[in-house]
């Protein structure tokens, strides 16, 4: 098991200095984009008053913005007061997210659905529902003649769900996962309702877009989902997934450029490692190459003939879905408070957030108001 960073620099990718990346930081007076190159970050507020104008722009130029100097010696944390404080790397961008991308996830939402959200009902609806479908699902292209063979063929045994729709149909499933600005940064609280039973993490990679809808760079996420709601109707899917401190995402934006490209997504492994004060200790990872449908066309899907002009981000799902009891046999997992996620991936860096209830997370209280305030406030409005 790797050892979980406790600093930002130690969370970054292993060759970050040859990359860029684009984040935000609060100075002190509030949230900064900052762009950071050969190692060195800059300030863009002056530039571009926000991540998503900056994104916005083309190319990033540098030499337009305010020197911080070396990234490593600023002292990047996530405490408030902080001189230079690490916040979620995006703002105006909307949050969508896509389900149901990857086999394993299909099937553990058709289990939930038929459990009725109660996880006791889980192991043993795994094994006939593995067994009826075999490996049959895992090769099937979406949207193709194949998958609607399969379909046919499921819903003659009366084994088919309203997930394996877009698991194997045409259309993906497409959300929204959190309000604009309320998405939590490295080190930050993640939190799951404490009225919820049945949760876990969802480590996932997700892409950035800007305002034209084009790919521009990637981050990790962290997609908290409540499995107890969403198998109890999928009608609940927003409490299940949009809850207070529940997205998170950073530690920064890896621009696109030569040497890290969206093929690098398409290869990717995200690795995850739970770990709990009661001294449990949970592993498991999401390959990329086993998803059921290409980032861009998730991307696209998610794009359809909407218009975002302040961009938007979209967490592409993940194979991650935790079996493994934690407490009595049967149950499975589900989070603790104090628990600590570590999703890492080599080009992407670390994120690293323990868990809380969302009630008593810190709440999300700067809002568009806010920002706008505090823009025309700095003169950068």
């Amino acid at each position: 098991m790797a050892s979980t960073p406790t600093n930002v620099i130690d969370a970054l990718p292993h060759d970050w200095r040859a990359g860029r990346f684009v984040g935000r930081i609060d100075r002190g007076e509030g949230p900064c984009p900052i762009l950071v190159q050969d190692g060195q970050a800059f300030d863009m507020s002056r530039v571009a008053p926000t991540v998503s104008a900056l994104l916005a722009g083309g190319t990033i130029d540098a030499t337009r913005g305010e020197s911080l100097g070396a990234l490593a010696e600023l002292g990047l944390s996530p405490d408030e007061g902080a001189a230079h404080r690490l916040l979620s790397p995006i703002d105006l961008q909307c949050v969508k997210a896509a389900g149901v991308t990857f086999a394993v996830s299909a099937l553990e939402r058709v289990i939930e659905e038929r459990a009725r959200g109660d996880h006791g009902k889980a192991a043993g609806l795994r094994v006939t529902l593995e067994q009826a479908l075999g490996g049959n699902i895992r090769s099937v292209v979406p949207g193709s003649a194949e998958a609607a063979k399969l379909k046919d063929a499921l819903i003659a045994e009366g084994l088919w769900s309203q997930y394996l729709e877009v698991a194997i149909g045409p259309d993906a499933e497409i959300f929204t996962k959190s309000p604009v600005l309320s998405t939590v940064g490295w080190g930050m609280p993640v939190g799951v309702r404490s009225d919820s039973t049945w949760n876990n993490p969802e480590p996932e990679v997700v892409l950035v877009a800007d305002a034209h809808g084009r790919a521009v760079g990637a981050t990790l996420g962290n997609d908290v989902n409540l499995r107890d709601f969403e198998g109890r109707s999928a009608l609940l899917l927003g409490k299940a997934k949009d809850n207070n401190a529940s997205c998170s995402l950073g530690p920064l934006i890896r621009l696109f450029d030569d040497g890290f490209t969206m093929d690098d997504v398409r290869s990717s492994e995200v690795k995850l490692t739970i770990t709990g004060t009661d001294g449990y200790v949970l592993e498991g990872a999401s390959s990329m190459d086993q998803i059921s449908r290409d980032p861009e066309d998730l991307l696209g899907q998610a794009l359809s003939e909407h218009h975002y002009p302040d961009g938007l981000v979209l967490f592409l799902g993940t194979l991650f879905a935790p079996t493994q009891d934690r407490d009595e046999p049967g149950r499975g997992f589900t989070h603790k408070v104090g628990d600590s996620v570590v999703i890492t991936n080599p080009r992407l860096g670390t994120l690293v957030n323990p868990v809380m209830t969302s009630a008593d997370a810190p709440a999300w209280t700067f809002g568009l108001g806010d920002l706008m305030r505090n823009l025309a406030k700095r003169g950068l409005l």
